[in-house]
């Protein structure tokens, strides 16, 4: 496929500001995976979900668990993170869990990694936020190798090191899941996605236009520069975010008490101000789809577009009608994108195409044999 369209969760469970009900943490979940069934059932390709620890989200703290869920609901449905937390995880509990994901999914996964925008989740796990980027390239770099490395032996400085560690199970068909950087403002995490020929995801629903536009370039600078091909075929993903209705007035109208109070940018900007300044688009689906194409102006082709819908206390009721409408102009979303799309311009990446590119599947079950510490591969086994 050429480009990947899908929706991203940030779980907040937040007051309806119009009738003051607010949903319990069950309900919300449980909407979710409503929400998830939905993005298949109207053409999407991907669901994400944040991950976070804390009121007012009910977002999971452990996402594989979620994701899990959707993946034995859906058929087709591409399961993802919209935030793993790369800096207070243990890379190898996300080596064991996403490559577990990999499994029960059968490869319909990935996940973008990130720091998350909590500052006190840090402590909570024994961190030091001060060491934010550090964590992110150290414990990433071990990630990396746990699904590569049948046998690890590491050393680094913000955890124990590992003796001939073995992570299981091992990534499916033997090619681990495919890994999105993502970010709001951090260059650092645009090289560190440029250096290992990974996605880069600009998060794109708080910043301008211009600031986007220089986090991707940089990151196609630099992938061009580690040798993984042109700068136009690095892999990108953006986010966005939408509110429709027929009319760009009832939009207008009926999204502006939420917007006022959104934990995620409320009390601060008008809604006119933050909708020029940011690819927020409150307005009639042909207002959404033409603002959508436009992210192409300043990025260039992409592979990922995923928009926030179901945040800042919006109803269950409301949210899915916002999704009936993105249904409709999917179609026109899709050609959109692939008109004009050069021919050597990267397909989004998918486990089937990354299992076709490394030769085909192959089984890379770890057994247990005489060293049981370490193990032995599959065919030494038979």
């Amino acid at each position: 496929m050429d480009m990947q369209l899908g929706i991203f969760t940030v779980g907040d469970v937040t007051p309806d500001p119009t009738n003051g009900t607010t949903p319990t943490e069950y309900e919300k979940i449980k909407n979710t995976i409503i929400l998830a069934k939905k993005a298949e059932e109207i053409g999407l390709d991907v669901f994400a979900t944040a991950e976070h620890h804390n009121p007012p989200f009910a977002s999971p703290g452990n996402p594989p668990i979620l994701l899990s869920a959707i993946a034995a609901q859906t058929e087709k449905l591409i399961v993802s993170t919209a935030t793993t937390l790369i800096t207070t995880n243990d890379p190898v509990r996300l080596a064991e869990d996403y490559a577990y994901l990999q499994h029960v999914s059968d490869g319909r996964m990935d996940l973008m990694l990130g720091r998350g925008n909590t500052g006190p989740v840090y402590p909570w796990f024994g961190k030091d936020i001060r060491d934010g980027i550090p964590l992110a390239i150290e414990n990433y770099d071990l990630l990396h190798r746990l699904w590569r490395e049948d046998v690890v032996n590491w050393e680094g400085k913000y955890r124990t090191p590992l003796q001939g560690f073995t992570s299981t199970p091992r990534p499916l068909d033997g090619v681990p899941p495919f890994v999105w950087h993502g970010s709001i403002r951090s260059p650092e995490i645009a090289e560190q996605a440029a250096y290992y020929g990974n996605g880069f995801f600009a998060n794109h629903i708080f910043w301008p236009a211009s600031h986007t536009e220089q986090m991707v370039r940089l990151y196609r600078q630099r992938f061009e520069h580690y040798g993984h091909g042109d700068a136009d075929q690095a892999i990108v993903g953006l986010g966005g975010q939408f509110f429709m209705r027929r009319n760009s007035q009832d939009a207008v109208r009926e999204y502006r008490p939420y917007f006022d109070v959104s934990p995620v940018y409320g009390h601060g900007p008008s809604l006119e101000d933050f909708s020029s300044q940011t690819p927020l688009t409150v307005g009639s689906p042909q207002q959404v789809l033409e603002r959508t194409l436009g992210f192409r102006d300043y990025v260039g082709d992409y592979q990922r577009q995923l928009f926030l819908v179901d945040h800042s206390g919006l109803p269950i009721k409301t949210v899915l009608e916002q999704m009936d409408l993105l249904g409709e102009i999917l179609p026109d979303l899709r050609a959109g994108f692939a008109e004009g799309r050069p021919a050597h311009i990267p397909d989004a990446p998918t486990h089937g195409a990354r299992v076709a590119a490394a030769g085909g599947a192959h089984d890379a079950t770890v057994y247990a044999g005489a060293d049981a510490a370490t193990g032995s591969r599959a065919e030494d086994a038979r």
